[in-house]
């Protein structure tokens, strides 16, 4: 057996220790099924061996789930039929089965993550012990990747604790840790590190009996099944309602999680088991499983371990930063920065306002401190790390420094300069601009082979991207400091190449653009709001720009005709009703009390009802579902001029950076992943459709145009990058 050793235990105790050849983690392979499949039967045909223990041979890692990438591999050939779908968790189901059936006490001592296929392998045995350390976490996380659990999750797990927990864990995919594993009741008993299999051999030592509960006469399914149960109305239809409002029915596998779960556990298990595969094959059919597990598991995993990293450059770490500018942007750096260990020196025009930065990471620890997310001590430490300071000289340190003042060329300019007089000759100077060209704020940099722009975005404790934009004369050396910095700070990186406007921005740009040209065209603007969001947008469009302040806009917009620049794809009269809104009617968004929407003190927003003056309604409405496909499609338009023109070079970083930067839908998989969705000559059928009826910017170029001739995918096959 190549992915397992089975050893026979003189005191009639078999000892399976998994352990993948060439893999980190342990993952459910087609051969590991195999070899689990014949080591149980070998366990349950020797007279000697009276139970068994299932562990791993890899420290600290039991087993991680399924082999996503094999999955992607398999539909890079085309889609895979559901009814071939289903079949593909049959064998591990059946290995499940026969562990609980084979009339032998199993026991899993789980040290490390178990996860999807791992935990419904332990949920298989009769007993489970688990160690308590950090990392050794328990659960069900396939929603996160469009699919469900495919072993017997779904199944397993209402009979242990009930449906009402089960859905809890099933339908957010969230990891349980030890304690409360073990007060869920879905493990029996915690163990020191490394002690665990000795544990498990204690209670097969018992000699107990190998009967799972739901499989012993008279079990009754723990707070019921079925439409009679007491939490039926709760959990089925109010769950239901509630699931549809909040994935705005764009995410098959809650509601599919949910229909298995209702479905299954009023049936005998094995007809139950047989329900989750057919479900799992109609996921696994859909092209939004396949868009989740590329973008969000692999090709962000990918991203985090800086596939991007220049080669030959030596690891670097950042032991003091600076950060220029104490404003929200600024002083979230600094606070993010030093809840990692780095010294920051935050600096501001005044101490006042530096001292201003620093009170926000103590408005955010407080909190944190009162929910138990951190002890005083923790927050204490994180604080005695921020340095308030006016005096440049305070860089004197500093391996990197981080500019983050307005968003206006010469201001930063003048504070470029007043930093590199100060800093060390070895310190990389980054600049958090979010559309300003880098090459050209270099110019202000004594060593522009050293300057890069970094950008984060808002609130940055939250917002999990960073946007590293390489200039002109960017050196190699300057990429890897900052993709080092970023995975210190426990960002998530992408590269992209130096134009206005970069990526992020200029792609969401598009989406706010829209949403003002379809309140010019007549289109209700709670039409176009809702519209958005049942696309998937997280905010829709006359919302965001409030947030944004309609005053900023402007401000960049002035920005660029000053450079000489008019921005491209412009739709028609968007920023003159902009301009409108400012100047005319004085409304400058939410933090002036008023935008498109009304801020009532102490009461919830409401769209201002005056704009039906301004812009009226047009008697005859567009369908929903046109104007979700406008916002996509704009989007996705933009995302690929960016490839065309080499703003961004992996389309994982487009994908990645779509949706953890400005919030592209997540079923879509990103800018890219969409047009693959809808297929490049559908797309482009569609986008010269949309050109006719609304305007040139939704012209496909020549480029794209040739592409979806050639049907040129974006993306390199899984293959490729296994």
């Amino acid at each position: 057996m190549n992915t397992l050793e089975l050893h026979m235990g003189d005191d009639g105790i078999a000892l399976i220790r998994i352990d993948l050849p060439g893999r980190p983690m342990n993952v459910l392979t087609p051969e590991l099924v195999a070899d689990l499949a014949a080591a149980v039967e070998q366990v349950a045909a020797t007279p000697g061996i009276a139970g068994a223990i299932i562990t791993s041979g890899k420290p600290g890692a039991f087993v991680a789930g399924a082999d996503i990438k094999g999955l992607l591999a398999l539909l890079d050939a085309g889609p895979v039929p559901a009814t071939q779908g289903a079949a593909l968790g049959e064998a591990f189901s059946q290995v499940a089965r026969r562990i609980e059936t084979c009339g032998k006490p199993f026991a899993a001592a789980i040290e490390g993550p178990a996860l999807g296929g791992g935990f419904e392998l332990a949920l298989a045995c009769h007993r489970r012990v688990m160690t308590d350390t950090p990392k050794t976490v328990a659960g069900l996380p396939e929603v996160g990747i469009g699919l469900l659990p495919a072993g017997g999750g779904t199944q397993r797990l209402p009979r242990l604790i009930g449906i009402e927990k089960a859905l809890g864990l099933l339908l957010t995919g969230r990891h349980v840790k030890a304690a409360e594993a073990l007060k869920l009741g879905i493990v029996h008993e915690l163990a020191p590190a490394g002690e665990t299999v000795a544990a498990a051999r204690r209670w097969l030592l018992q000699k107990p009996e190998a009967v799972q509960p739901w499989d012993a006469k008279g079990f009754r399914l723990p707070g019921g099944a079925g439409p009679t149960a007491p939490h039926a109305s709760r959990s089925f239809t109010a769950g239901t309602t509630l699931l549809a409002g909040q994935t705005q029915r764009n995410m098959p596998a809650p509601l599919a999680i949910l229909s298995c779960v209702y479905e299954g556990t009023q049936l005998p298990l094995d007809v139950g088991l047989r329900i989750e595969r057919k479900y799992f094959g109609r996921l696994l059919a859909d092209p939004v499983a396949r868009n989740l597990m590329r973008t969000l598991f692999v090709n962000k995993g990918r991203i985090d371990k800086l596939v991007s990293r220049p080669a030959g450059v030596p690891p670097s770490k950042v032991a003091r930063l600076g950060v220029l500018g104490a404003g929200m942007m600024g002083a979230g750096i600094a606070h993010v920065a030093a809840g990692v260990g780095i010294d920051v020196v935050l600096i501001d025009s005044t101490q006042a306002q530096a001292e201003r930065g620093k009170a926000h990471a103590v408005r955010q620890l407080e909190q944190a401190v009162a929910r138990g997310r951190t002890t005083r001590e923790q927050a204490d430490a994180v604080l005695a790390r921020i340095h308030p300071a006016v005096d440049p000289a305070a860089l004197s340190g500093c391996d990197f420094v981080i500019e983050a003042v307005f968003e206006n060329r010469e201001v930063k300019a003048e504070v470029t300069r007043k930093a590199c007089t100060a800093m060390p000759a070895t310190a990389v100077f980054g600049s958090n601009t979010s559309t300003l060209p880098i090459t050209g704020l270099a110019q202000a940099f004594a060593r522009p082979e050293d300057f890069i722009g970094v950008h984060f975005f808002s609130p940055v404790e939250r917002m999990p991207l960073v946007e590293l934009i390489v200039g002109e004369q960017t050196s190699p050396q300057t990429l890897a400091r900052a993709l080092d910095l970023a995975a210190q700070l426990r960002k998530t990186p992408i590269v992209v190449n130096d134009r206005r406007g970069f990526f992020t921005s200029r792609v969401f740009g598009t989406f706010i653009k829209e949403g003002i040209a379809m309140l010019q065209e007549g289109v209700a603007p709670a039409l176009i709001e809702n519209a958005a969001r049942q696309a998937g947008m997280p905010v829709g469009p006359l919302a965001v720009v409030d947030e944004v302040s309609l005053e900023i806009t402007l401000k960049v917009h002035a920005q660029w005709l000053a450079d000489g620049v008019h921005p491209p794809h412009e739709p028609a009269l968007s920023i003159n009703a902009t301009r409108k809104m400012v100047e005319q009617l004085g409304r400058r968004g939410k933090a002036a009390g008023a935008g498109f929407y009304e801020y009532p003190e102490g009461g919830r927003k409401f769209l201002w009802p005056g704009l039906a003056e301004h812009w009226p309604v047009a008697a005859q409405q567009p369908p929903v579902e046109t104007l979700k496909r406008r916002f996509l499609t704009i989007q996705a338009l933009e995302g690929a001029r960016c490839m065309e023109e080499g703003v961004v070079m992996d389309p994982a970083d487009a994908d990645v950076g779509s949706i953890f930067g400005i919030g592209y839908p997540a079923w879509t998989g990103g800018v890219l992943s969409y047009i693959e969705t809808v297929g490049l000559p559908q797309f482009v059928a569609q986008a010269e459709e949309l050109a006719r009826l609304h305007g040139e910017r939704y012209r496909p170029s020549a480029w794209l145009v040739e592409r979806a001739r050639q049907d040129a995918r974006f993306h390199p096959p899984m293959s490729a990058l296994a």
